[in-house]
């Protein structure tokens, strides 16, 4: 029998030694996710956008995404990179690496970061919107929430390590990270644009 790969991830993400943390750590961006079965560490910096923190405990195999708007409308996505900028998939890519990497459905719990209304100027509240998707995609699938730090006006940089569950969570002052600001803008304005019949309105 073929034993389960260590780590499964898609998207350009990348890996590194974190030498505060002393292991190798992950980095993904808007669109990508991640999941392990090593002692190692998740990292992403989050504005509108939500990440899901998804681990089995017992296993301790966990993983997270990183996702810009919870629903594509329309016809869904057939391209695994194209369709995990949207929750609805993320969430599922997610979960199936997690149970290719060993994990048991009825283990899994999670954490979610994120959805912070930080970008001036739009007419719909993309982060209160993954919010709320996140948190009823979670009641639907019958995984605990344990634990969230979501909404308000901060960026945020989220590190996750699978196995043990442990998050660390940095607000960043928002004057100071125009880099995040404008990468997310830059992102849904892709997005939108290559989703037909959007519910995503940008600026007035």
């Amino acid at each position: 029998m073929t034993p389960p790969p260590a780590s499964l991830v898609h998207g350009r993400a990348s890996k590194y030694l974190d030498r505060n943390f002393n292991r190798l750590a992950m980095k993904i961006l808007p669109g990508e996710f991640y999941a392990t079965a090593q002692d190692e560490v998740i990292v992403t910096v989050l504005g509108s956008c939500v990440a899901a923190c998804i681990m089995d405990p017992i296993a301790m195999v966990g993983g997270m995404n990183h996702f810009m708007l919870p629903t594509k409308p329309g016809e869904r996505d057939k391209d695994v990179f194209f369709a995990a900028r949207y929750g609805a998939a993320a969430m599922e890519f997610l979960i199936n690496d997690l149970m290719h990497l060993g994990a048991q459905r009825d283990r899994l719990v999670a954490k979610a970061f994120g959805g912070g209304k930080v970008m001036r100027g739009m007419t719909t509240d993309v982060g209160n919107q993954n919010v709320e998707f996140v948190r009823q995609f979670l009641r639907n699938e019958d995984i605990p929430l344990w634990s969230e730090d979501m909404g308000g006006p901060h960026p945020r940089k989220v590190y996750f390590f699978p196995h043990t569950g442990q998050v660390l969570v940095k607000r960043m002052e928002r004057t100071h990270n125009e880099t995040v600001l404008n990468r997310e803008l830059s992102y849904i304005q892709e997005v939108s644009r290559s989703s037909s019949g959007g519910d995503v309105e940008l600026f007035t």
